[in-house]
C-alpha cells in the first residue's frame, strides 16, 4: 500500500505543500485565521483553474504559452462586443466563449497539420493575442482597459454567477468552487474514462497510440480547447469581479500555470501527471505568495520559493515516475 501511495504523481507536491503550510503557520500566526485561509484559497484558485487544463494538456504531451493572455482576451471580448454592439452582456459572454474555444481549436489544428512544436505555435498565438488585446482596445476605447459595462443589461445576473460569494465563514468566492469542480471532473476523466486513457497514451507515445486506434489528433485538439474553456471561465470572473480589465494583463501567467502543473507531478515529456497534483501545485503558489506577505517578509523572496519548488518538484517527480515504472 505504501509503495502504491508513493508512486502517485502528486505525492511530492503534497509533501511540499504540508511542509510549507507548517512553515508559514509557524512564522505567520495571522495565516491561521479563516479569513487568511480563504484568501489563500482564492489566490490559489485563480491559478488552479487554469492549472487543471494546462496539466491535462501537458499529460497529453503539449504546452500552451498563450494561456495567460487568453484569459484577458476572453474578458475583453465579452466586454467590448457587448458594449460596442449594444448587446446584453450575456451575449458578449457567449461570444467570448466561442472565441476562446476557437483559439484553442486553432492551436490544436495548426499543431496537428504542421507537426511544429506546440511551444512554437502557442508562442505565436501568445504574441498575436497580446497585440490584439492592446491594439483593438486602444482603437475602440481610446485607452488600455475594457469599456464600462456595469450599467448594461444582464450585468447583474452575470456578476451574480461569475463573482458569487458563498456565505460560509467569511465568504467562499466562486472561483474556489469552479476550481474544485474542475479538479474532480478532470480526475474522473483521467482515471475513469476512455478519454483519460487517450490523453495518457497521446502524451506517452503518440505513434504507438495511433497504431492501436487512439484519435491522437482530436484528443490534443480537445485538450487545447479545454485550455480555452478555462481561460474563458477565469476571464469572466476577472471581468465581473473588477468590472474592468487592463488589456496588458495575463502576460507571464502562463508560466505560473505550467509551474503549478510541474510542481504537481506533470512531466515536461508528457504521459504522466494528475489534476489533483496540479491543484496542489496551485495551492503551493497561494501559500507561498500569501504566506510571505503575512510573515512580513520581502515579496522578492516569492520568486526564489517558486523557483526552488519547481526545481525540487521536477527532480522528485522524475524519481517517483521511475519508481512507478519499476513497479
Amino acid at each position: 500500500m505504501l509503495s502504491v501511495i508513493l508512486s502517485r504523481p502528486e505525492i511530492g507536491s503534497l509533501i511540499g505543500a504540508i511542509a510549507l503550510f507548517v512553515l508559514f503557520l509557524s512564522v505567520a500566526p495571522v495565516m491561521r485565521g479563516s479569513s487568511s485561509l480563504l484568501t489563500t484559497l482564492y489566490s490559489s484558485s485563480t491559478i488552479g483553474i487554469m492549472a487543471v487544463s494546462v496539466a491535462l494538456l501537458m499529460i497529453g504531451g503539449e504546452f500552451d504559452l498563450s494561456a495567460g493572455v487568453a484569459v484577458t482576451t476572453a474578458s475583453l471580448t465579452a466586454a467590448t462586443t457587448a458594449y460596442q454592439l449594444h448587446l446584453n452582456i450575456w451575449v458578449g459572454v457567449l461570444l467570448a466563449l466561442a472565441l476562446a474555444l476557437a483559439v484553442g481549436f486553432f492551436n490544436g489544428w495548426l499543431f496537428s497539420r504542421t507537426g511544429l512544436p506546440s511551444f512554437i505555435i502557442t508562442l505565436g498565438t501568445f504574441f498575436m493575442l497580446t497585440g490584439l488585446n492592446l491594439g483593438v482596445t486602444k482603437v475602440l476605447s481610446g485607452g488600455v482597459s475594457s469599456p464600462p459595462i456595469s450599467d448594461m443589461a444582464g450585468y447583474d445576473s452575470a456578476r451574480a454567477f461569475f463573482n458569487f460569494v458563498l456565505p460560509i465563514g467569511n465568504g467562499v468566492r466562486v472561483p474556489i468552487i469552479f476550481w474544485l469542480v474542475l479538479v474532480i471532473l478532470a480526475t474522473w476523466i483521467l482515471l475513469r474514462t476512455r478519454v483519460g486513457n487517450w490523453i495518457f497514451a497521446s502524451g506517452g507515445d503518440p505513434a504507438a497510440a495511433r497504431a492501436v486506434g487512439v484519435p491522437v489528433k482530436w484528443t490534443k485538439i480537445g485538450l487545447f480547447m479545454g485550455v480555452g474553456f478555462t481561460a474563458w471561465l477565469l476571464g469572466m470572473h476577472n471581468l465581473f469581479a473588477f468590472a474592468n480589465v487592463q488589456s496588458g494583463n495575463g502576460v507571464g501567467n502562463e508560466l505560473l500555470y505550467i509551474v503549478a502543473a510541474v510542481v504537481g507531478g506533470c512531466l515536461m515529456t508528457g504521459g504522466y501527471g494528475s489534476a489533483i497534483g496540479a491543484a496542489i501545485g496551485a495551492l503551493i503558489y497561494g501559500v507561498v505568495t500569501n504566506g510571505i506577505v503575512y510573515a512580513g517578509w520581502n515579496a522578492d523572496w516569492n520568486l526564489l520559493f517558486l523557483g526552488a519548488m519547481l526545481v525540487i518538484a521536477t527532480v522528485v517527480n522524475l524519481v517517483v515516475k521511475n519508481q512507478a515504472a519499476k513497479r
